[in-house]
Formats: C-alpha cells, sequence, structure tokens
C-alpha cells in the first residue's frame, strides 16, 4: 500500500492518541467531537480504508453493508462490541478490533466506588451537605448498609470482575460469582461458583455486574429475579446499561425491596431514565469507567497498534473476528 491509509476516527481521542493519528495516518478526524448521523459517517467514510469508531456510532448489519467497500477494518474505542454487527462485519470481510485489559483497573475502581457510594448513601448525604440542610450530626441520620464482610455476587468474572473481586476482598467480602464456565483455582482465588446465575441471586448483599451485553444479559435483573435477591441488597452495574431493566430497578428502589443502587452505565444513554434522579439511595456517574488519562490514551494506542498490526498484514492485538 503506497502511502498512508487514509482513516476516519469519529469522536475526538486524548491528546497523545491525537498525535500518533497525525503521525501514521492519513486521517480524517472529529475536532469537535459532535456525533455524527449514520448518513454523515457514511459519507465521510468514503475512500477510507478503516475506521476508529466509539460505542456512540452504532452499526447494525445495514450500517454495515453500506460502508464503502474500501473499508476493511474497524477499531472500536471500546472494550465491549455490541454496537457492532460482527456477523455482518465478518460476512464483509472487514476486522474488528477492541480494546480489552488495558481499562480492567479504571473500571474496577470504578465499580468499587459505585458499590460504596451507594451502600453508604453518598449521594444523599454530598446533597445535604451542599444544600446547606447539615444542622447537625445525628445518630440515626444519613444510615447507609454495612460493606465489610457481605456477600459479593459477580455476574460475569471476566478480567474486570476478577478485578473488582480483588478490590472487595480488600473488605473482606465474600465473593460469589456466576460466569459461561468455571475460572481455574488460581483465578477464582476461593470465590463461590454458581453455573446457574439464578442460583447465585439468594447469596448476593451485593450484586455487580461485569458481564457483556447479549440477548441473555438483557434485562437479567428484572422484576422476577429481584425477588430472590436478599431483602435490602444493594445493586451495582458499570457493564451496560440494558443488563438490568429500569422499571424494575425503579420500583425496587422505591419501595425499598433494594437498598440502594450505584451504576456508571444506563439503556438508552445520555437519554437514561430521569426517574433515577429523584431517588436519594443512587449513586449515578455519567459512564466514566475507563475515564483516567492512562487509560484512554492505552485505550486509543491500543486501537492504533489494531490497525498498524492489520496494514502490516500481523494478527491484530486485540482481534474480535
Amino acid at each position: 500500500m503506497s502511502g498512508k491509509p487514509k482513516l476516519l476516527v469519529t469522536r475526538l481521542t486524548p491528546p497523545n492518541v491525537e498525535a500518533r493519528i497525525a503521525r501514521d495516518y492519513d486521517a480524517i478526524t472529529n475536532p469537535e467531537d459532535v456525533i455524527w448521523s449514520t448518513a454523515e459517517l457514511l459519507s465521510k467514510a468514503e475512500g477510507c480504508d478503516a475506521i476508529l469508531c466509539s460505542p456512540t456510532e452504532p452499526m447494525p448489519a445495514d450500517v454495515i453493508d453500506r460502508l464503502p467497500d474500501s473499508v476493511k477494518m474497524l477499531a472500536t474505542f471500546s472494550v465491549g462490541y455490541d454496537q457492532i454487527d460482527i456477523a455482518a462485519a465478518t460476512r464483509r470481510g472487514i476486522k474488528v478490533g477492541n480494546t480489552p485489559d488495558v481499562l480492567d483497573d479504571a473500571t474496577a475502581d470504578i465499580g468499587m466506588l459505585c458499590l460504596l457510594g451507594a451502600a453508604r448513601m453518598a449521594h444523599n448525604a454530598t446533597t445535604v451537605l451542599r444544600s446547606g440542610q447539615w444542622k447537625r450530626w445525628e445518630p440515626t441520620g444519613l444510615l447507609g448498609t454495612h460493606v465489610t464482610g457481605k456477600r459479593l455476587g459477580i455476574l460475569g468474572m471476566g478480567r474486570i470482575g476478577r478485578a473488582l473481586a480483588k478490590r472487595a476482598r480488600g473488605f473482606d467480602m465474600e465473593i460469589h460469582y456466576s460466569n459461561r464456565s468455571r475460572l481455574a483455582p488460581e483465578l477464582e482465588q476461593g470465590a463461590t461458583f454458581h453455573a446457574d446465575p439464578e442460583d447465585m441471586l439468594p447469596h448476593c448483599d451485593f450484586i455487580s455486574f461485569n458481564c457483556p451485553l447479549t440477548d441473555k444479559t438483557r434485562h437479567f435483573l428484572n422484576a422476577e429475579r429481584i425477588e430472590k435477591l436478599p431483602q435490602g441488597a444493594v445493586v451495582v452495574n458499570t457493564a451496560r446499561g440494558p443488563v438490568v431493566d429500569d422499571k424494575a430497578v425503579i420500583a425496587a428502589l422505591k419501595s425499598g425491596r433494594i437498598a440502594a443502587a450505584g451504576l456508571d452505565v444506563f439503556e438508552d444513554e445520555p437519554n437514561f431514565n430521569r426517574a433515577y434522579l429523584d431517588l436519594p439511595n443512587t449513586f449515578l456517574l455519567p459512564h466514566i469507567g475507563s475515564a483516567t488519562v492512562e487509560t484512554r490514551d492505552a485505550m486509543g494506542f491500543l486501537c492504533l497498534d489494531n490497525l498498524d498490526a492489520f496494514f502490516a498484514g500481523r494478527p491484530l492485538p486485540a482481534a474480535v473476528n
């Protein structure tokens, strides 16, 4: 291939990543960081060899099928790739790469923050402080849920799930998990495995979702499964918003069936269910699981490592298909 590969970059990436893109690629970038429509994306992709995309650009089969013939690779700035129809990309011979491993610790940190923030009523407490409502210390004021020694169930014990379990053990939490397959003992680290996630639910004083979004996990936490959790359980989600059924979770938060929820992801974000905002027992973050300078640089660099390998005819470091 003569000259630099032509790359379409759909979102503004960190400065260190932008510098590498400018050095190594003939790039069409998005310095205003606007969300392009599908029509705009398809138009800008004309003549491009690859696209560095993100979760904000859904690529179902009908979009994949309309990509210009010149596009031979998609590098997604995310570990999740549920926004891309992988089967459609594969049929067209389009390679897909993602960014696993590099965001495990940052996302697990936010998972623990959501767990602690929800359990200890952090949102309600900071609201009382910032609004001038705090008048005195009260023996019964702002009572949360104890974390140390409680049972934590993790749905999805991949790298991020295991990183969260490592942090939770620092609080002497008893770890239960459900996964597609049981982990080796050195990875399990004494956690209790449940082949059926339904069997894990009664053991979850806290439940954290760290699983990919699939047909099986979509709206996994519904009204029926909430009833299988212990009374006053705490729900944490840093995976994908649609893993929980918003209406069922909000109803359970209102009734006290669920004590609290710590959420970093939402269905149809950023247009999430605003009923969460009216609940004092929620700890809410705007999808910042990987939002550290170091992690976002590493994600961008892995996207470019995937692209570099593809154009050099080498195996991708993180290939999806």
